[in-house]
């Protein structure tokens, strides 16, 4: 008789053998999420040229965007953490994802000269607020589908500011920069689309590459957007904001509640 188990009670099943397969497999979603790397490289090349376009920036950094967007379901689907426990596929992650969504987004905006003076200050206090928010071990709070903090989508920013530069100007993407620093440390938070509670998730995702779509048919024209079309193209933020800050409300009321 099992002395550390109730009478009667049966032990627990062995966990079944990872079999190559999985593990091969596991590995392989691994090389696909540190595959982010091979853009941001080619994104940085861009940025370090000459005469740097800021077009073909922006391209890499979609399809790393791309792969982020979609490895997590893989990761999930193919139980990387249990099948390859060796590998840290979060670190390697939450590195690609600095240098796709922050590093070179804002080395981007400085390079082209799309802030005011002193440029490299505001450029370095945003870096070091993400820095803290990717170190956050509660930035992503996945139970309940949100992250702590402005998530960090400064490829996002960077985009819009080469934008809001040409018709506006440097200080108004200034202001938002300052703005979104704040929100970064600030314990605010914001859906994380492919985690977001049901029904929304679809929607969410769904939209996000709509949007994505739609930016990128506006690429070849960039900067030169007209000023109505720039803010329709916002639609889709708006309603993202909206809809976290609307959620968030109810998932602390029901909680308080409970």
């Amino acid at each position: 008789m099992n002395m550390h188990s109730p009478l009667g009670a049966s032990p627990p099943p062995a966990p079944a053998a990872v079999t190559f397969g999985q593990k091969l497999l596991a590995h392989m979603v691994h090389l696909y999420t540190a595959s982010g790397v091979a853009f941001a490289f080619l994104a940085a090349a861009e940025i370090c040229a000459p005469q740097p376009d800021p077009r073909w920036v922006f391209v890499w950094l979609a399809v790393a965007g791309l792969i982020d967007a979609t490895d997590g379901p893989l990761a999930r689907r193919w139980q990387v953490k249990s099948r390859t426990p060796q590998v840290a596929g979060r670190t390697i992650d939450d590195i690609v994802d600095y240098l796709t969504y922050t590093f070179l987004p804002l080395l981007l905006v400085w390079r082209l000269q799309w802030l005011p003076p002193p440029a490299g200050l505001w450029t370095v206090l945003a870096m070091v607020a993400s820095l803290f928010g990717f170190a956050n071990t509660g930035a992503k709070q996945e139970e309940d589908g949100f992250f702590l903090g402005f998530p960090s989508y400064w490829n996002i920013f960077a985009f819009y500011t080469g934008l809001w530069y040409t018709h506006y100007g440097p200080l108004f993407p200034a202001a938002v920069l300052v703005l979104l620093t704040v929100l970064t440390v600030l314990p605010v938070r914001f859906l994380y689309p492919n985690l977001a509670p049901w029904p929304w998730r679809w929607p969410l995702v769904v939209g996000a590459f709509v949007w994505l779509g739609l930016l990128l048919t506006l690429l070849p024209r960039f900067p030169a957007l007209p000023p109505w079309l720039v803010w329709v193209s916002l639609v889709y933020p708006a309603l993202y904001i909206g809809l976290s800050v609307y959620l968030d409300l109810m998932t602390r009321n029901r909680r308080h509640g409970a």
